[in-house]
C-alpha cells in the first residue's frame, strides 16, 4: 500500500490549481448536441489529452465517425493488475440562459460549491486525473496499470461508442472499469451504485382520416386517433400500476427481505420528496417502496403525446393522427428486445377499429448489475470510507448509462460506480453545481481505490 497520507497531502496543497483546471475545462462549451459547437468540443478533447500528458500518461486522441475519443494509460507491467477508467467531457446545452444566476461557461465558485455547464461530469473526470497525478507525483508509479477513455458524445446517446470499443476490444483489456457518473445518496450518505437500469424507446402512431375532418360532418362515424392512442396507453397499466404487457415481468426478481430492510434504513421523506416534485403525492406500483420502485422495479411510460390541432383558440375536427413516444427502464433479469417485441406486439394486437396503428422502437439498452461481493466493489467501499469518512451503502441508481452497458456486453467488464456528485447538483438544469468538498474527497477516495483495487486484484 502506498503512503496515503503522502498522496493526500499532495492533493490538499494542489486544490486551487485543480479548480482552475476545473474553469478551464468549463469554459470551453464542449456541447455535443450542437453541429456549430463541434470546434469546440474537438478543443475540449485536445485539452483533455494534453493533460493527461501533462501527468504522465501516454494520451491520444481516437477518431471516431463523431467526436474524438481522449485516450490515454499508463502501464506498470503485464502481471500487474488494469483498471479502465471511463467519463466524458461533452456537456448539455446550457438553456434557458436567463434562469442562470452566473455566466454558464464561466465557473464560478460561492459557498463552497463551484457553479457552471458541465462542473459535474467534467469535474468527476478532473478528480480521476488528480488522483493518478498524485500517484505518479509522490510514487513516481501507479499501483495498477491504467486505461483512461474519456469520450465526447455520451450527452447525445454515445452513437459511436460501441463502434469504438469494438475495434479497440484488444486495447482496451482490463479487469475493471470505473465510472463516476453518478451522485450519492445524500451529502451526509457516502454510496455506492451497484446497479442501473437499461431502456427501450417506442414511437406509436394511430392514423385514422386521410386528412383532418371538420368534426360536426364526420365526428360520429370515424373514429378520433387521440381517442384511440389514450385508451391504448391506459391499457398499458391496470389499477396497481402494474404493467399489463404479457411477459413484461419475465425475469424481474422480488426483492429479498435483507435488501427491503436495507431500503428502508435510507432517510427517503415520501412527503419531502413529492413537495420538491410538486405533486400531491408519490405514485407507483402498488406494495412496492419508492426507492425499490426506482432502482429494482422496471417502469413504462408515456413520454409524450400530440396530434390535433395545437394553435389558439379551437378547431372543430377529428385529426388525421396521433402519435405518442414511450419508454420502459428495465431492470436485471429483462431482455431488451424480447420487452422491445412484447410491447409492440400489444400495442398492434387490438387496435381500435377504424384506426390504423404503427409502432416503431429504438435504443435498447441492457440493465446492469455489480454484485456486492465483488472484490472491486469492496475495495471501492474500503476507499469511500477512507475518503468521505463513513462506511457507504449500496444504492441502485433508475437512470440509464448507456456505456457501462456496452463495457458489460462488449468488454464483459465488471464495473464500479464512484459518483461522489449530489442528488441537488442541478445536472442538465440552471445553476449546475459540483460541491467542492466532494470534489477534494472524490479525489482522495479515487487515489485511495487505486491503492486498494490492486491489492484486491493481485
Amino acid at each position: 500500500m502506498t503512503s496515503n497520507s503522502n498522496i493526500n497531502h499532495y492533493l490538499e496543497q494542489n486544490e486551487e490549481r485543480f479548480i482552475a483546471e476545473l474553469k478551464r475545462w468549463v469554459a470551453i462549451p464542449s456541447l455535443s448536441a450542437d453541429p456549430a459547437r463541434a470546434g469546440d468540443v474537438r478543443q475540449c478533447a485536445e485539452r483533455v489529452v494534453e493533460q493527461m500528458r501533462e501527468i504522465g500518461l501516454r494520451a491520444e486522441l481516437i477518431e471516431t465517425d463523431g467526436n474524438p475519443i481522449a485516450y490515454g494509460e499508463w502501464t506498470q507491467g503485464a502481471d500487474a493488475p488494469t483498471l479502465l477508467i471511463y467519463g466524458h467531457y461533452d456537456v448539455q446545452p446550457a438553456d434557458p440562459l436567463d434562469l442562470w444566476q452566473t455566466p454558464p461557461f464561466e465557473a464560478t465558485v460561492r459557498d463552497g460549491k463551484i457553479f457552471g455547464r458541465g462542473v459535474d461530469d467534467k469535474g468527476q473526470v478532473l478528480m480521476h486525473l488528480a488522483a493518478v497525478e498524485a500517484h505518479l507525483r509522490v510514487q513516481n508509479r501507479l499501483p495498477l496499470n491504467v486505461k483512461v477513455v474519456i469520450e465526447g458524445e455520451e450527452e447525445i446517446g454515445s452513437p459511436n461508442f460501441e463502434a469504438f470499443l469494438e475495434k479497440n476490444r484488444d486495447r482496451l483489456k482490463s479487469d475493471v472499469a470505473v465510472i463516476s457518473d453518478t451522485a450519492m445518496f445524500a451529502e451526509d450518505v457516502p454510496s455506492l451504485t451497484t446497479s442501473l437500469r437499461g431502456m427501450v424507446h417506442w414511437e406509436v402512431r394511430v392514423d385514422g382520416p386521410s386528412t383532418d375532418v371538420h368534426s360536426g360532418t364526420f365526428g360520429g362515424i370515424v373514429r378520433n386517433p387521440i381517442e384511440a392512442l389514450a385508451k391504448m396507453i391506459a391499457a398499458l397499466k391496470d389499477a396497481d400500476d402494474r404493467v399489463t404487457v404479457p411477459g413484461f415481468y419475465d425475469g424481474v426478481e422480488s426483492l429479498s427481505a435483507e435488501k427491503r430492510a436495507a431500503l428502508q434504513r435510507l432517510p427517503f421523506d415520501e412527503t419531502f420528496q413529492a413537495e420538491q416534485l410538486g405533486v400531491p403525492k408519490l405514485a407507483g406500483e402498488r406494495g412496492c417502496l419508492p426507492l425499490e420502485r426506482i432502482w429494482y422495479r422496471p417502469t413504462l411510460e408515456c413520454n409524450g403525446i400530440w396530434g390535433g390541432y395545437q394553435g389558439p383558440g379551437s378547431k372543430t375536427i377529428v385529426p388525421a393522427y396521433a402519435c405518442a413516444k414511450l419508454s420502459a427502464r428495465l431492470v436485471a433479469g429483462q431482455d431488451p428486445a424480447t420487452i422491445k417485441q412484447r410491447v409492440e406486439e400489444f400495442l398492434r394486437s387490438a387496435p381500435p377499429e377504424g384506426v390504423v396503428v404503427q409502432v416503431s422502437s429504438y435504443s435498447d439498452v441492457r440493465a446492469v448489475h455489480t454484485s456486492p461481493d465483488h472484490p472491486a466493489v469492496k475495495a471501492a467501499a474500503r476507499a469511500v470510507e477512507a475518503g468521505f469518512g463513513k462506511s457507504p451503502v449500496l444504492i441502485g441508481t433508475g437512470g440509464t448509462i448507456g456505456p457501462v452497458s456496452s463495457f458489460d456486453r462488449i468488454l464483459k467488464l465488471p464495473q464500479v460506480l464512484i459518483g461522489v456528485g449530489l442528488p441537488d447538483d442541478a445536472i442538465h438544469a440552471p445553476n449546475e453545481k459540483f460541491t467542492l468538498r466532494q470534489f477534494f474527497s472524490g479525489m482522495k477516495t479515487m487515489a485511495r481505490f487505486y491503492d486498494e483495487l490492486a491489492t484486491a486484484l493481485q
